[in-house]
């Protein structure tokens, strides 16, 4: 029993991931997209946190050297907070979470849909 279960168990993973194969998506060719609608952008809220001033400049940079005047940044002391601020704030809301100087991650509203096109197969 010690030898066949896992045997068997291995047949079964074998058998299932055979089932649902990886998907392998063909190469997109390098084409200009055009310019970016920032119409879309109006009233658009980046919220962050900690606010750490090196936290300030990059969202500085991001709302008024790419989008001008359409985007709204708000810091917020702790991630409970953003967390809070964003269940209260319309769908245009987007929390940005820095965990060191260079890797953050992007908090977005449940009302947004992924695209299936980027998952993974289970």
């Amino acid at each position: 029993q010690e030898v066949l279960f896992p045997l068997f168990f291995l047949f079964w993973l074998i058998l299932m991931s055979m089932m649902h194969p990886h998907r392998k998506y063909d190469e997109v060719d390098n084409i200009n997209l055009g310019t970016l609608d920032t119409s879309v952008l109006v009233d658009f809220v980046i919220g962050f946190t900690p606010p750490t001033q090196m936290a300030r400049e990059i969202m500085k940079k991001v709302a008024f050297d790419n989008f001008g005047d359409g985007l709204i940044t708000e810091e917020y002391l702790s991630e409970e907070e953003l967390q809070e601020a964003s269940a209260l704030k319309t769908s245009k809301f987007v929390g940005v979470v820095f965990k060191d100087a260079m890797s953050y991650q992007l908090r977005f509203p449940d009302s947004v849909v992924m695209s299936s096109i980027y998952t993974e197969s289970r």
